[in-house]
């Protein structure tokens, strides 16, 4: 009986140490698996660290590159619009690589292939440019030596051309004075300019001062003394009225804008006289629908380009 008893313990001891056996070689197996997944995982992270380092070696590389030869195509005098187009390309690569977490060596090493592959096309460019300012550079020099040749050969001449220079310099100057002259001389005048109030009758109110109340319009009135060197055409007569202030006095459609002496100023009304050469009276008519503020009131007539004549009247 006895031994029946220890042979029963001695079986079910055999069966808890097999159980042990069996947890420990799976406890092992599941640690050594797990240590070669670590393994695999460590490989995997550094060959990605060391693509990434290697890629953005590669693109600093490229970018060096771009910037010398963007460089010496300004030295060239070409254009560099393509290049910083593709040096701006670049830079955004670059900033996107160091954000990218679903980096991808084929994607890069795509990318870098084409940058080279620019650079090289380029590298053509850039020969030829240099041939052209090479040439460039030759014919300067072969004209400069004939320049020095040119001046060489007239050394004699320099003086006799500064006195001509000087003689069509003075024929010049007496040109513009005899223009002057026969301008002025051929220019209009307006003389005996006299200012009359019309009332809305028609009826005309002589002398200074002028009721403001009174005016409808005013008749400005004078004489184009003949003169035998003057053009017989069609005059452009401009009337300026100045108020107290200095101010244009202008009616809307009526006035502008004419050049005198090189400036601009304000005209109240511009009429087309014939000119007939025979001391001819001439009145300009001119409305506005504003009431006159009393003061002192000038008037200037000009013609050609010049002042011909004026006058000065009082409102009250």
């Amino acid at each position: 009986m006895e031994a029946q008893v220890t042979n029963d313990k001695q079986g079910a001891l055999n069966m808890l140490l097999g159980a042990l056996i069996g947890i420990l070689a799976l406890l092992l197996y599941l640690f050594l698996g797990s240590r070669n997944e670590t393994l695999e995982v460590q490989k995997l992270l550094t060959s990605k660290v060391e693509q990434f380092a290697s890629t953005q070696l590669k693109l600093d590389s490229i970018s060096t590159v771009l910037d010398a030869k963007i460089a010496e195509v300004r030295k060239l005098g070409g254009s560099v619009t393509e290049l910083e187009r593709i040096r701006r390309q670049l830079a955004n690569d670059k900033k996107k690589l160091k954000y990218d977490l679903a980096f991808s060596i084929q994607k890069y090493n795509l990318k870098i292939r084409d940058y080279k592959n620019f650079l090289a096309l380029h590298e053509a460019d850039i020969h030829k440019l240099k041939t052209e300012n090479g040439s460039l550079l030759s014919r300067t020099r072969a004209l400069e030596e004939e320049k020095q040749t040119i001046l060489s050969e007239n050394e004699g001449l320099k003086h006799e051309k500064a006195a001509l220079a000087e003689t069509v310099i003075d024929y010049s100057r007496q040109n513009a004075d005899l223009a002057n002259k026969v301008t002025l001389a051929s220019a209009m005048k307006a003389v005996n300019v006299e200012v009359i109030a019309l009332a809305t009758n028609g009826k005309e109110r002589r002398g200074t001062p002028l009721k403001a109340s009174r005016i409808d319009r005013l008749k400005i009135t004078f004489i184009m003394p003949s003169n035998p060197v003057a053009l017989l055409n069609d005059k452009d007569i401009y009337l300026r009225l100045l108020d107290a202030n200095g101010a244009v006095v202008s009616e809307s459609g009526l006035g502008g804008v004419l050049m005198i002496e090189g400036r601009e100023i304000g005209y109240s009304m511009r009429q087309t006289v014939p000119f007939e050469n025979n001391d001819q009276r001439v009145d300009l008519f001119f409305r506005r629908d504003g009431v006159y503020k009393p003061g002192t009131y000038t008037v200037e007539l000009y013609a050609e380009g010049l002042r011909i004549g004026g006058g000065r009247f009082d409102v009250k």
